[in-house]
């Protein structure tokens, strides 16, 4: 194998460069698979999918104004503003999800950031109902302080979500209403109340590799790099600004997940947002360079996200199962 392969990981004593992801993301894409896959075979079982479900818990009305999101209230977009559910029908909605084969119970809610009070008990509330279900529990509730991370810690919460999105140089092109500090500050936080870490992006914002590469640097020189590493391509939302962006091809998907994976190997990295645009083979892909999680269910928020036979059967085929069943997503 050529030097170009011999690239310093959180591994090492050396933290990870900016150039060495660039190096990497420019590889021949099979060299990368072919070392993205060795990593993920020496720190994960091959064979093994986690497997989570998404439940929207508030929807719509979001003040921030992040250019893919249907949520926000800067943008028309067919999705209709929805106050927070009540802790029974997300508990309703977690068991179905158990049913069904995940293991992982995530709950977002579209708000620039917790608001002390009712509304963030009730959350509170929902995460000890996950719990006592025998799921991990996960939410993304936007930017959190100290005192909510502790709480929410407190009610046993396993994972918070929080994406930096994009790389820090192409930031202010997808998002203007928050900073990216006001994100790693979130994260910080989480960490810091004991909590694991889903920090991922989404490859589709305009981003050259540049943008890409800085995202991945910014994930795995976190100390420690996140837990769960969610890696999302565009879904085009009529009325966003992002709604005729081209279309990440699936190649580049690929370089993401295996470079994610060479970065961080000791990380979940999920396949998110963008799966229906995929066909088999681009996930087997994806699969084979490292991916090991996937979102089940109908719908990510309110993005359309493939079915859960067509999962099942697509896992099947590969000889994957899923993590807490000892089978296939159902």
């Amino acid at each position: 194998m050529e030097s170009h392969m011999q690239v310093a990981t959180p591994s090492t004593e050396a933290p990870v460069s900016l150039a060495n992801v660039e190096q990497l993301l420019e590889m021949p894409l099979l060299d990368l698979v072919f070392a993205a896959a060795a990593v993920h075979r020496e720190h994960h079982d091959p064979a093994r999918v986690q497997c989570s479900q998404l439940l929207s818990i508030k929807t719509g009305g979001c003040p921030e104004d992040c250019g893919y999101c249907s949520q926000s209230a800067h943008h028309k977009t067919p999705v209709e503003r929805e106050p927070l559910l009540d802790v029974e029908t997300v508990l309703t909605e977690a068991r179905a999800a158990k049913e069904n084969g995940a293991d992982r119970f995530c709950m977002g809610a579209a708000w620039r950031e917790a608001k002390s009070g009712e509304e963030f008990d009730r959350v509170l509330a929902m995460v000890r109902g996950v719990k006592e279900l025998g799921l991990e529990a996960c939410a993304t509730l936007g930017m959190v302080n100290k005192q909510q991370a502790e709480k929410l810690e407190q009610a046993g919460l396993d994972y918070y979500n929080h994406n930096l999105d994009t790389g820090r140089s192409h930031y202010s092109e997808v998002i203007t209403t928050r900073t990216y500090d006001d994100r790693l500050d979130t994260l910080k936080n989480v960490r810091q109340a004991g909590m694991k870490v889903c920090s991922g992006g989404i490859l589709g914002l305009g981003e050259q590799t540049k943008g890409r590469a800085e995202l991945l640097f910014e994930l795995a020189n976190l100390d420690p790099p996140p837990e769960s590493v969610p890696i999302n391509t565009l879904v085009q939302v009529e009325g966003t600004p992002f709604a005729k962006a081209e279309k990440v091809d699936w190649t580049d998907l690929v370089r993401a997940v295996a470079a994610a994976r060479i970065l961080m190997p000791n990380s979940v990295v999920r396949l998110s947002a963008g799966r229906t645009e995929m066909d088999d083979s681009a996930q087997a892909m994806c699969f084979l360079a490292g991916a090991n999680s996937m979102f089940i269910g109908d719908e990510l928020l309110t993005t359309p996200n493939p079915s859960p036979s067509s999962d099942a059967a697509l896992l099947q085929k590969l000889g994957l199962n899923a993590i807490a069943t000892d089978s296939s997503c159902k």
